[in-house]
């Protein structure tokens, strides 16, 4: 009988408990060497192409493209080929092999890594550890949840998928999906980008077939017979408002939204925060200035005078730690959810070097190319929401940070002055912090210092 060997998902790092098929590079029957690319998964951070722990035959994959499968789980199957070199058992594999065994084992490495290098992970316990990205106990197994594709605009893509298209300048509404139900895959995106028949722009996109939509959404139910107050014994009854009946149907989260979920209940779980508001005026401000690298040195400025909120702290073993760098945590908005990229050094950076780090790193959030070392890591964090519309608000503090610094819409503000009144242009700060960490005063005077150096000159 042929020895079979199974290959479960590795942690693809920072502990998340699962990920998403984005598309099969094999498929069961097909012949692969060692290290070839086997899958690839969408994490919470990125794209990662997950290769083969084996060189023999693919007897058996475990879920298709828009599957979510758990940390753990049994991915796919192999019949090593006998005559070709495989890695030795007691040799490191690169993978965490076999579900959790409740002995515990020295850490491997996962060459998994989205950066094309190694990442830290457990064999993995009984009970797992919590890595701070869920809230509660995680429980793993070999069960894998099967959830389609998300439908936008009649395509069926996961957002992997899209953001391929996106960076490719691709209608991906003009794309034709070789996937299971029509799900466009990532191949699909790249033959179109290379034969140039679905160019951003290039013709309208397609209609979509009444026939289309039947699978993608629940008939909607047949309207009911008009009410009466009369009875049909011919008796006054009493009438209720009609109600009101929603037409969508539930849509699993995946990847980057999955995990923001999960981040901000840990978040409201675990931290005390409180919020203080006031408004940076700009009026002394020459010529144009890059407002983003303005509130950058001002927050770089704040942490020197009051070190306390660029700090991290452990609620669990009531320890802080002050840093001496500021590395800024930017949230990025995009369609497939929050990303936070670091800034690192921006305590030595000028403004065009700010510029050019916040340059680099909307880019490869765009395209998903950003490595997972870039998402963490920060000491303290900015949320430019003003930048759409909002003056105030109460940002999330993400553990281990105690502080998030929020930047409102500009507006012209009429202020009094000596002798009169006149019109400034301001811009509203919120600091929301963790009071388990930081007093309200250590709060306020580090608020006060960033008001200051937003508003001198230049």
């Amino acid at each position: 009988m042929a020895d079979i060997k199974t290959f479960y998902l590795p942690d693809l790092g920072e502990g998340l408990p699962d990920a998403t098929i984005v598309e099969w590079h094999v498929k069961e029957g097909d012949t692969i060497k060692l290290d070839a690319p086997l899958v690839s998964m969408e994490t919470a951070k990125a794209v990662v192409d997950v290769p083969s722990p084996y060189t023999g035959k693919v007897t058996k994959l475990h879920g298709a493209a828009g599957d979510v499968i758990e940390t753990g789980a049994a991915l796919a199957e192999f019949e090593p080929d006998p005559n070709a070199k495989q890695r030795a058992e007691a040799e490191s594999t690169g993978h965490h092999h076999g579900p959790k065994k409740p002995a515990a084992a020295e850490a491997k490495k996962v060459t998994a890594s989205d950066e094309g290098g190694e990442i830290e992970a457990s064999n993995g316990n009984a009970e797992r550890e919590d890595e701070g990205t869920v809230v509660g106990a995680m429980v793993s197994g070999s069960h894998v949840h099967v959830e389609q594709a998300s439908s936008v605009g009649g395509v069926k893509a996961v957002p992997a998928v899209r953001a391929l298209a996106k960076k490719f300048k691709v209608d991906i509404t003009r794309v034709r999906g070789t996937g299971a139900d029509g799900v466009v895959t990532m191949q699909d995106v790249k033959n179109a980008a290379a034969n140039g028949t679905a160019a951003l722009g290039a013709a309208p996109a397609r209609a979509v077939p009444a026939s289309a939509g039947r699978h993608l959404a629940p008939e909607l139910p047949q309207p009911e017979p008009a009410r009466t107050a009369v009875s049909l014994a011919g008796k006054p009854v009493r009438t209720a408002p009609p109600s009101v009946k929603a037409s969508g149907q539930p849509e699993q989260l995946k990847g980057v939204r999955r995990n923001m979920a999960r981040v901000m209940a840990e978040a409201h779980a675990n931290v005390v925060p409180t919020t203080l508001v006031d408004d940076a005026d700009l009026h002394a401000w020459i010529g144009k200035q890059d407002i983003t690298a303005r509130l950058i040195r001002a927050i770089v400025a704040a942490c020197k005078t009051v070190p306390a909120l660029n700090a991290w702290f452990d609620g669990k073993n009531l320890t802080r730690t002050l840093h001496p760098h500021v590395d800024i945590g930017i949230a990025v908005d995009t369609e497939d959810g929050l990303f936070v990229p670091a800034l690192r050094n921006a305590d030595v950076l000028d403004g065009t070097g700010i510029r050019a780090g916040i340059q680099r790193l909307r880019a490869q959030v765009e395209d998903r190319t950003i490595p997972s070392s870039e998402l963490s890591g920060y000491t303290i964090s900015l949320s430019n929401f003003g930048m759409f519309a909002g003056r105030y608000a109460t940002p999330v503090v993400v553990p281990p940070c105690v502080a998030i610094i929020g930047a409102g819409k500009l507006s012209h503000d009429v202020v009094a002055v000596m002798g009169g009144i006149e019109v400034h242009r301001r811009m509203p700060i919120s600091l929301t912090f963790d009071h388990r960490a930081a007093t309200g005063g250590e709060a306020a005077r580090f608020l006060k210092a960033l008001l200051d150096d937003l508003s001198s000159p230049n």
